[in-house]
């Protein structure tokens, strides 16, 4: 039930509502640009040549990435090591705090590092990937949805330099981080001789 305001109230609200001025009406909303990782496609000059003569080219695709590590499998043995928390990480790395072009290139930084190393697991600590939140981050000046890092974790991983090293990417175990770390398996160099 809604209350009625008393004459004083009325009075006083008459008095307050004379002195509000109108908020500016909203602009409209800028045209969105290509994402940073994509060029746009540059324009082409107009020619006077009939428009039946233009050949129709299909869309550029993105290439496919060359690996996919979330389902790439391990033998049982490693898979239930990893599980239980017996495997020790020979290099971790905590991405928490950066933008997203420098928690790339970090953890290509990492990866490097640990195949120069002989590191078998790294633990790439990201935060959680919070439910409900999109896939990929968004773009043209709208918030970013938390877990923007942790979501774009395969795909790095799949585009990296380094993704013919990589066997494969697993949830990590509660006492290196959990949900908000996953284990990347690197693939062990081979001994020549």
């Amino acid at each position: 039930m809604v209350r009625r305001l008393a004459p004083d109230e009325s009075a006083l609200w008459k008095k307050v509502a004379a002195t509000v001025k109108p908020l500016p009406k909203a602009q409209a909303p800028l045209a969105p640009v290509a994402p940073p990782t994509i060029s746009p496609p540059k324009p082409t000059p107009r020619s006077t040549a009939a428009p039946a003569a233009a050949v129709a080219r299909p869309a550029a695709a993105l290439p496919r990435p060359r690996r996919t590590h979330g389902t790439a499998t391990l033998d049982g043995h490693w898979d239930r090591r990893l599980r239980k928390g017996l495997v020790r990480p020979d290099l971790s790395i905590d991405l928490h705090g950066h933008t997203l072009a420098s928690a790339q290139a970090l953890l290509d930084e990492a990866i490097g590092r640990g195949l120069l190393r002989g590191a078998r697991v790294l633990l790439v600590v990201a935060g959680r990937l919070r439910p409900g939140a999109d896939r990929l981050p968004q773009m043209h000046g709208d918030p970013r949805p938390r877990g923007a890092i942790r979501a774009s974790l395969p795909d790095w991983l799949a585009y990296s330099p380094y993704a013919d090293q990589i066997v494969a990417l697993r949830p990590a175990h509660i006492s290196h981080g959990g949900a908000g770390a996953v284990y990347v398996i690197l693939r062990r160099e081979q001994a020549r001789d």
